[in-house]
């Protein structure tokens, strides 16, 4: 299967997060679009984490006083989104589907030797 093409723009996270699923799996178009913001979201979320590095974590507020800097808040609100939009792709857990196998697996072994023992 050919990885369908990025779309225009992407940063290193976005590409890498685009071929990473376009790549495994077939998209419907509402799922590629959702896919497209959600690499945008990432490379959104690896300049705003870049910022961060520097930038000071208590800053004056509106009167002076002391907050927390809003780039916090901004982070968690598009980590939380970036999340939102994976999760609504409804791509399998790769991990819970190789435990599901292996326990479907091991249960049929231990039912054949439970019952491929009996005698009529």
């Amino acid at each position: 299967m050919k990885t369908p093409t990025a779309p225009t723009k992407l940063g290193p996270k976005g590409r890498k997060l685009w071929n990473s699923i376009a790549g495994k799996y077939v998209l419907r178009a509402d799922e590629m679009r959702t896919l497209e913001d959600a690499c945008r979201e990432a490379d959104l979320i690896e300049k705003m984490e870049k910022e961060h590095l520097t930038a000071a974590l208590i800053v004056k507020g509106s009167q002076g006083q002391p907050v927390i800097n809003p780039l916090v808040s901004e982070l968690r609100q598009h980590r939380a989104t970036l999340g939102a939009l994976l999760k609504s792709l409804k791509l399998p857990d790769e991990v819970e589907a190789a435990a599901a196998e292996g326990r479907s697996t091991a249960a049929r072994n231990a039912a054949n030797a439970r019952w491929g023992k009996r005698t009529g």
